[in-house]
């Protein structure tokens, strides 16, 4: 439930880290795409943004829409804010909008735990087997993949089989593969 106070402070908390320079854009893909000066004044001020935002207010950005939601896990990010690992791992496998569960994949693999990689197997284990839903499934299982690499595990194998398996047994179309379960 969101109480008046927060309402109140959003638009000076959006005004703040989501929309200098259209940063909500920027973050992703188009940092990769900036050249040197640009890059470096960019993630200056990503920086520091994220050394000034508190807890409270990166709350309030997550109960927000994509753009907040997807700055705020940058700013997670750059910070090392671990305390937000649950926070994101909800919202990734809640999947309630397009373009913010990209960030939360890049905030859990910079965190880069098990418990990372956790979050990231239940996302497919729900997702996998839905291609009409298919939205974060390739950054969740390329940061797996990537968490599997770091912690020495294999999580993702099972992801990986010929059949394209889902996690419980089902192929990508729903249908049971050769010796799976009844």
């Amino acid at each position: 439930m969101r109480h008046a106070d927060e309402e109140s402070e959003l638009p000076k908390l959006i005004r703040r880290y989501v929309t200098p320079d259209r940063r909500y854009l920027k973050l992703g893909g188009s940092l990769l795409g900036m050249r040197g000066r640009e890059r470096g004044k960019f993630t200056r001020k990503l920086g520091e943004a994220a050394s000034q935002i508190g807890p409270r207010e990166l709350g309030i950005l997550l109960d927000r829409g994509w753009r907040e939601r997807k700055t705020a896990a940058w700013l997670i990010t750059v910070a090392g804010r671990t305390e937000f690992r649950g926070r994101l791992g909800e919202l990734l496998l809640a999947s309630e909008g397009p373009y913010a569960g990209q960030a939360y994949c890049v905030a859990l693999a910079t965190f880069g735990t098990s418990a990372d990689a956790d979050l990231l197997v239940a996302y497919l284990d729900r997702y996998l087997p839905r291609p009409d839903l298919y939205y974060d499934q390739a950054a969740a299982l390329g940061t797996l993949l990537l968490l599997d690499a770091r912690l020495g595990a294999g999580q993702a194998a099972r992801f990986l089989t010929p059949e394209g398996l889902s996690g419980d047994g089902r192929t990508r179309r729903g249908a049971r593969r050769p010796g799976g379960d009844a």
